[in-house]
């Protein structure tokens, strides 16, 4: 099953889910997925059972509505700030050359820290049922007011050293009243970060990733398959100046979700009833390196997976300086 959020011909939020085995999505008796999350966990229902109980007759035509620019986020909160969105890296083997090139560095008598963190990944991010594996590397980016609907466009700041696209799958995440950490489903996402500024000093991490960023149209529903495929480029005039595919699910991945996500809701604090949370899974490909980013640049991402590809193009931000008083 595959949900989206859209707008109506009056602007009304909607919600359409696409079920296994049909050819149409159908119109939901709901006006956003995290309602139909926090009912169909209030009745003790999978979030695929209530959704199938709210379905309507009437079809909906996600393919114009994608035209249109009416589809939206597929997970949000009406309080941007009750929105987190988590990174993590590290986290991806990548295709059998990266992989092999990744064993030979962890062969090396010094490693740098991401290498270290790296291999206590490989070694300890799939612990054995009932056991805590390592933590990963972790970052916050940013809340809902950070996150930009498929379709629209992602801005490169004018204090940026850098800006490109970080091809992920994306955990959607909401929490019940009682504190209870729900699943939604997944999505694919353009993390977009910095990667000039990362790389000049890993501890520039945490700034390099406070940008926008990006995920959707489509919303799977149940668990993510092991093994996930999909491709990466970037348009420019209409053209592919870069493409890759790209790997995900934990066939190709260091750290099970599960251990991701134990290390990330462990906290208290992340656990807040009625919260949304955004955690990108870490990327496995990335064209930096091999083109620069332009304005006017399209990031597309795509998997057969997901349904719909998340465009964004690249627009280049002004200068805003902030005020500060000293009260």
């Amino acid at each position: 099953m595959r949900l989206v959020q859209f707008l109506g011909t009056g602007d009304e939020r909607r919600v359409a889910a696409l079920v296994d085995g049909a050819k149409s999505y159908r119109a939901v008796a709901a006006e956003s997925v995290r309602g139909l999350a926090l009912d169909a966990h209030s009745a003790g229902q999978s979030l695929a059972e209530h959704v199938r109980d709210r379905l309507r007759v009437e079809e909906v035509d996600v393919e114009t509505l994608h035209r249109e620019r009416r589809l939206l986020l597929p997970l949000d909160h009406p309080e941007p700030s009750r929105v987190t969105i988590g990174i993590t890296g590290l986290t991806h083997l990548g295709s059998a050359q990266q992989r092999d090139a990744m064993h030979a560095k962890m062969q090396a008598e010094t490693l740098s820290d991401s290498m270290k963190m790296f291999k206590l990944g490989v070694e300890g991010g799939k612990p054995a049922p009932g056991e805590i594996g390592v933590q990963p590397e972790w970052a916050y980016k940013g809340d809902g007011d950070w996150m930009v609907p498929p379709g629209a466009p992602i801005e490169q700041p004018d204090y940026a050293e850098d800006g490109g696209e970080e091809a992920e799958i994306v955990g959607l995440y909401v929490i019940a009243d009682d504190g209870t950490v729900l699943r939604v489903g997944y999505a694919l996402g353009n993390e977009y970060s910095d990667h000039v500024m990362e790389r000049r000093n890993y501890l520039y991490l945490a700034h390099s990733k406070l940008r926008q960023c990006s995920f959707g149209p489509e919303l799977l529903v149940g668990e993510l398959p092991q093994d996930v495929h999909g491709r990466v480029s970037i348009l420019r005039q209409d053209q592919a100046v870069w493409s890759s595919p790209f790997l995900s699910g934990e066939a190709n991945m260091s750290h099970s979700i599960s251990n991701l996500e134990r290390h990330h809701f462990k906290y208290s604090g992340f656990r807040r009833a009625g919260d949304v949370h955004v955690y990108f899974y870490g990327a496995g490909i990335l064209s930096f390196g091999e083109v620069v980013l332009q304005a006017g640049d399209i990031c597309k991402v795509e998997s057969p997976l997901f349904g719909l590809p998340l465009v964004n193009p690249i627009v280049k931000g002004t200068r805003t300086e902030p005020t500060i008083l000293a009260l």
